[in-house]
């Protein structure tokens, strides 16, 4: 069985920084490809982040760019999101999830249950 448990998230001022994790399981996590993907109270699901199994890729919304930095540790089977500069509109539940074409923009049907990053003063 897959399981993806997310953590890290929190309240934070804007232009501060969190950083984010998912301890997987129950697949191979070094040969899988993952994303990042974010939804806010009464929007869609927006894909954040994607990388590759062996890290030599990785994949930003324009929306995100230069500011988060997405990673993984084939060891541990985590996935990391580090989030700087943080921006009011960056408040949403962030998840992690299969990508299926190699970590590139994906379209999710949800994101409920992750960890929920609050940026506000």
């Amino acid at each position: 069985e897959v399981r993806l448990v997310e953590s890290g998230g929190g309240l934070v001022q804007p232009g501060g920084s969190l950083r984010l994790s998912c301890a997987a399981s129950g697949f191979t996590f070094r040969i899988t490809s993952l994303s990042w993907v974010r939804q806010a109270p009464g929007k869609g699901v927006e894909w954040v982040s994607g990388i590759s199994g062996n890290s030599e890729a990785t994949y930003y919304a324009d929306s995100v760019k230069g500011r988060f930095t997405i990673s993984r540790d084939n060891a541990k089977n985590t996935l990391y999101l580090q989030l700087d500069s943080l921006k009011t509109e960056d408040t949403a539940m962030y998840c992690c999830a299969l990508s299926p074409n190699g970590g590139r923009r994906s379209r999710y049907a949800s994101c409920v249950q992750g960890t929920q990053v609050t940026v506000s003063s």
